[in-house]
């Protein structure tokens, strides 16, 4: 199914990544050989931009691409500008993958494969298969009650909606108006989800297993878990209000 679906374009956002760039990029070059790559730098000052440019100029095949950013605007604007710039092209998938390793490439062929009945196919953690390799408790937990809490206040089947490695067919991403979406940490991921959710497309969840990354550090932050708080409160106190209004819509006068 995954050659069906071609041209897949992966886009992997960076800031200071340089110890992981080339190796992820290796990896799902073995995994899907077809596939392009787009790496979002955020002008990391660790020199990620030079080393993904260099793997764009030695890749002979022009499977690998590079969009300089001049800063760090948050993970949701990189991801943006990486799916415009997929869309402003003839790539069918666009794929969203971690640069530090944490997604292993190895899933993608399994990923893609769920398309085949859906529109888009996330990489759970929280599905029976699927599992998560050296977090610390603390962080296991914070991530499974941001599901479950998203799954309660959106009313959302997904085990994992804030998981960050997917795959989108390109009517999806058209058709939900990424152009407007805010969300600038991980809640990216709950807001892209719920649109595709609420545009009345598909999703399925494919078991992963996520490792903790080797190099570098993580970007979650305070920050990032209060923006998702407050936005998935919005939006579930904004869906209630409408179930509500709609139930006395419905009601005999």
């Amino acid at each position: 199914m995954a050659d069906q679906l071609e041209p897949v374009l992966v886009v992997i956002p960076t800031y200071n990544e340089r110890d992981n760039i080339e190796s992820i990029v290796a990896r799902l070059h073995a995994a899907l050989p077809k596939a392009h790559v787009l790496v979002v730098d955020d002008g990391s000052p660790d020199g990620t931009g030079d080393v993904a440019d260099e793997l764009a100029k030695s890749d002979t095949e022009v499977r690998v691409h590079v969009l300089h950013r001049a800063e760090k605007n948050g993970l949701g604007a990189a991801y943006v500008a990486g799916f415009r710039w997929g869309l402003e092209r003839d790539y069918a998938v666009l794929v969203e993958m971690d640069a530090d390793g944490s997604h292993a490439p190895e899933d993608l062929p399994r990923i893609l494969d769920a398309l085949t009945d859906a529109d888009l196919a996330i990489g759970s953690r929280y599905v029976p298969g699927g599992k998560v390799v050296n977090w610390p408790k603390r962080r296991y937990f914070l991530s499974w009650g941001a599901n479950v809490y998203s799954r309660l206040a959106l009313g959302a089947k997904v085990k994992d909606i804030t998981g960050g490695f997917r795959a989108y067919r390109r009517a999806a991403l058209e058709k939900i108006r990424i152009d407007n979406v805010a969300s600038q940490g991980y809640c990216f991921q709950i807001d892209l989800g719920w649109r595709t959710i609420e545009a009345g497309f598909t999703v399925v969840e494919v078991p992963i297993t996520f490792t903790e990354r080797v190099h570098g550090q993580s970007k979650m932050s305070g920050d990032i878990i209060r923006e998702a708080l407050i936005r998935v409160t919005k939006w579930g106190l904004r869906r209630r209000g409408t179930q509500v209004r709609s139930l006395f819509a419905r009601r005999p006068g």
